[in-house]
C-alpha cells in the first residue's frame, strides 16, 4: 500500500511539471506604437497536441510597476479604457491574446507582461511596447535686430535634434543653440537659434528636424532676402572703412596737437625775448629825473629858465 502511494504521488509530480511546460507563450520582444493611433502588443500561447483541447482559465496583462489593465476570468473581461483584446470576437478557445491599445499615449509606453493559465497548464512572457510621435514640419523666421533664424518644431517624441545646412550642404549646427521643451501630454517642441556671422553669403539655409534614431523627419528652407545681404555687405565695408580710418583720426590728432603745443611754446618764447631786450633803456643813461621837488618861483617862465627878462 506505502508503495503505490508513493507511485501515485510520483506520478502527480511528474504529470504537473509537465503540463507546466504545455503553454509555449510567444510575443515580440519590442512593439512600437504611434502616438494618438493604435497600438499592439502581440501575445500568442500554443499548447503541445497533448494539451491541444485545453481551454483558457483566465488571462492577465499588467504594465510594469503592478498596474492591472486588462483581466480575463471565468468568462468576464475586466479592463480600464482604451485597453482590449485585439482579437474582437475572442473566447477561450482563441490562442490570440493580443492587447490592444487605442489612442496611444507617452504614459503607455514601457514593459507589460502577458501571463496566464490554461487547463493544461501556466505561462507568462514580458514585452515593451516604445512610443513615438512625427514631428511636424519646420517653421523658420528671421529677426532683423539681430540677424537670427529661429527654426521651431513641435509634437514629436522622443527628443529630436534640429540641424542647419547652408545651401551646399555643409553643417552649421554648431553655430546654433537648440532647447527642447517637454510639454504635458510629453511631448517635445524644439526649437534653434542660430546668428549669420558678418560675412556671410549664403541665399538659403535649411533646417531639418531628425528623430531619436538619427533618421530625417521633416525639414525647411528659408531663402535669405537680398536685403538682408546687401545690409551685411556695407556692413562689412563700413567696417573695413572704420578700421583703415580710425588709425589715420588718431594720428592726425595727435600731429594737430603736437603742433599746437609747440606754437605755444613759440609764442612764450618771444614774449620772454621781448621783455628782457626793453629793460635797458629803460634803467639807461638816458634816464628821466623827477624834479618835482625843485622850487620854482612864481612867475617865472619854466619852459625857458636861461632866457634874458
Amino acid at each position: 500500500m506505502a508503495s503505490n502511494g508513493v507511485l501515485l504521488l510520483l506520478t502527480f509530480i511528474h504529470i504537473s511539471i509537465g503540463h507546466a511546460g504545455f503553454i509555449n507563450v510567444e510575443v515580440r520582444a519590442e512593439n512600437v506604437g504611434k502616438y494618438g493611433q493604435q497600438s499592439l502588443l502581440e501575445c500568442v500561447y500554443k499548447p503541445s497536441e497533448e494539451a491541444e483541447d485545453g481551454q483558457l482559465i483566465w488571462v492577465h496583462w499588467k504594465k510594469e510597476g503592478g498596474e492591472d489593465i486588462l483581466f480575463f476570468h471565468k468568462g468576464d473581461t475586466t479592463a480600464e479604457s482604451r485597453y482590449s483584446f485585439a482579437e474582437p470576437s475572442w473566447n477561450t478557445t482563441n490562442r490570440n491574446v493580443s492587447l490592444l491599445i487605442t489612442k496611444t499615449s507617452v504614459k503607455d509606453e514601457g514593459e507589460y507582461t502577458c501571463e496566464m493559465e490554461t487547463e493544461r497548464g501556466h505561462g507568462m512572457k514580458e514585452t515593451r511596447l516604445r512610443v513615438t510621435a512625427k514631428y511636424n514640419k519646420p517653421a523658420i523666421k528671421f529677426d532683423p535686430r539681430t540677424r537670427t533664424l529661429i527654426c521651431e518644431s513641435d509634437s514629436g517624441y522622443p527628443e529630436g535634434q534640429l540641424r542647419w545646412f547652408e545651401e551646399f550642404g555643409t553643417e552649421w549646427t554648431k553655430s546654433a543653440q537648440m532647447e527642447a521643451n517637454k510639454t504635458e501630454s510629453g511631448l517635445f517642441n524644439l526649437s534653434s537659434k542660430m546668428t549669420l556671422k558678418d560675412g556671410s553669403t549664403f541665399s538659403s539655409y535649411t533646417c531639418k528636424v531628425f528623430n531619436v534614431s538619427g533618421g530625417k523627419e521633416e525639414e525647411a528652407t528659408y531663402p535669405v532676402p537680398e536685403a538682408v545681404k546687401k545690409a551685411r555687405a556695407q556692413e562689412k565695408e563700413v567696417d573695413h572703412t572704420t578700421k583703415v580710418v580710425a588709425p589715420l583720426l588718431v594720428i592726425g590728432s595727435l600731429i594737430v596737437g603736437l603742433l599746437l603745443l609747440m606754437l605755444l611754446l613759440y609764442k612764450r618764447r618771444s614774449q620772454l625775448v621781448r621783455r628782457f631786450s626793453t629793460r635797458p633803456l629803460i634803467m639807461g643813461d638816458h634816464q628821466r629825473v623827477d624834479t618835482s621837488d625843485s622850487p620854482v618861483e612864481q612867475g617865472e617862465d619854466q619852459s625857458c629858465p636861461d632866457s634874458p627878462a
